[in-house]
């Protein structure tokens, strides 16, 4: 494939693959192509009737390749991509608890400005590697705090990778850290109101963010909710992670978790509430009536031993649930892989769980995207964000729009990956990132982290 890096005006033309377009009615279209043109997706179909129709435009050649959406990661943490493989001298931890205390609490509050920076870019650098062209992002730096929304979206806008972002606002740091990080979400916020991506759909948008029940006052969350409603946004949340999340809110309000957050307006329907592991049927039945999100995390939560999110049960009830990393892993192929083994696992049945790989990351994404950029994300049709990946996937079977998920369960990985567009705008060729240097970037991130490692 030629190279458009930087360039969003001359049309281009993906010609020659097997185009899968995602969506509500998905096709499979073989011999197929992509036209775009300023960052807008043009025509969907056959190669041969694509480029007819594309006289002037670039020729991308697909053939034997596979093309589809760019994939939506709905809840991650940028800010802990310098944790991988940390070494350093650490409290082992037997509970969820312990692990915040002596892991990730240590590290938000060791970060500094240039480290969130560095963490961000080389965060995104795995990300678009692994074909992710959007995240949700949920950020936390603790002593690094006023400007810090500003430093992440810098790397992102910088690579190329679309993005909500928020500051993780909490009173475990008492009534000033609490205040900035709430500052922090307002001025980002207003900063990104009129954010737009070359095609129109914003690059950068923004949530208010919140750590946990357990870590916040009731005056907080009133405080974000008044803030969210006057900006028009909704708020970020991790919501029944552990059932220490849950006996705290039980002993702070007398309500299970859901059921207090409702109490101060932080629910609704660009709330996300990530995790939702340890809720019960009444508070199922309030994250419905009020249109939250719920963000399911498998990988992270095997790591910590804190259970898992009953999908069947929320998808049952109608609840709008999607999928994310939770900072885990860079790849979502690798997370619809464990979405779908977990919850065959947890059942004991391998009827249950087939198709959540999809229903969650390839639909409820998309549909999460509607509402938090303002249009639907990962889906290849007329009108769309140009916002695709190139796989270089050579199957032994056949695909088609009814096995398409078993393809990516049983066949693909983010080291397919051979190109991303975003925006309209290639930043991945032949798996290397041209928008910037990555391999300084990383350099900069392994020298970065062992300072970092040694100030926790």
């Amino acid at each position: 494939m030629s190279d458009m890096e930087g360039s969003h005006l001359n049309g281009a033309v993906l010609a020659g693959g097997t185009v899968v377009t995602g969506g509500t009615e998905p096709r499979v279209i073989h011999d197929g192509a992509v036209s775009f043109r300023e960052g807008r997706i043009e025509s969907v179909g056959s190669a041969a009737d694509v480029v007819a129709d594309a006289a002037g435009y670039d020729v991308l050649d697909t053939t034997g390749k596979l093309v589809m959406p760019g994939l939506v990661n709905a809840h991650t943490h940028l800010y802990s991509t310098l944790a991988r493989a940390l070494v350093a001298d650490l409290e082992p931890s037997s509970d969820f608890v312990g692990i915040l205390e002596h892991l990730w609490w240590r590290l938000d509050k060791a970060l500094t400005g240039e480290d969130v920076r560095l963490s961000a870019a080389a965060g995104a650098v795995d990300l678009l590697r692994n074909g992710t062209t959007t995240i949700v992002d949920h950020h936390a730096s603790q002593t690094a705090v006023d400007g810090s929304l500003s430093q992440v979206a810098d790397a992102l806008s910088e690579i190329g990778l679309r993005a909500n972002l928020c500051f993780e606002t909490s009173d475990r740091h008492g009534r000033d850290a609490r205040d900035a990080g709430l500052e922090e979400n307002l001025r980002f916020a207003r900063e990104t109101s009129d954010d737009g991506g070359c095609s129109g759909a914003p690059m950068l948008t923004a949530s208010v963010g919140l750590h946990a029940s357990f870590t916040l006052e009731d005056e907080t969350l009133d405080r974000a909710s008044e803030m969210a409603r006057g900006l028009g946004v909704g708020c970020h949340i991790h919501v029944a992670e552990d059932v220490a999340d849950v006996k705290d809110s039980l002993e702070r309000s007398g309500r299970r978790v859901v059921e207090r957050l409702e109490s101060h307006g932080i629910l609704g329907p660009r709330t996300i509430a990530a995790h939702c592991i340890h809720v019960d049927g009444r508070e199922v039945e309030i994250l419905r009536d009020t249109g939250t999100i719920v963000v399911h995390n498998p990988e992270s939560n095997m790591n910590n031993a804190v259970g898992c999110t009953d999908v069947g049960a929320l998808l049952d009830e109608g609840v709008l649930v999607g999928l994310g990393t939770d900072g885990f892993s860079p790849s979502m192929f690798d997370e619809m892989k464990v979405a779908n083994l977990v919850h065959r696992d947890r059942a004991g049945d391998p009827r249950v769980g087939h198709d959540y790989a999809g229903r969650l990351c390839l639909d409820g994404n998309g549909e999460i995207t509607e509402r938090l950029f303002g249009e639907r994300l990962g889906e290849l049709r007329p009108e769309a964000a140009a916002d695709i990946v190139v796989l270089d996937y050579d199957p032994p079977t056949p695909v088609a729009g009814e096995n398409f998920v078993g393809h990516v369960i049983f066949g693909l990985t983010g080291w397919m990956v051979e190109a991303v567009i975003v925006d309209g705008r290639q930043v991945v060729r032949n798996r290397e990132v041209l928008t910037l240097d990555a391999r300084n970037v990383m350099a900069s991130a392994r020298e970065r982290a062992r300072e970092l490692w040694s100030r926790m």
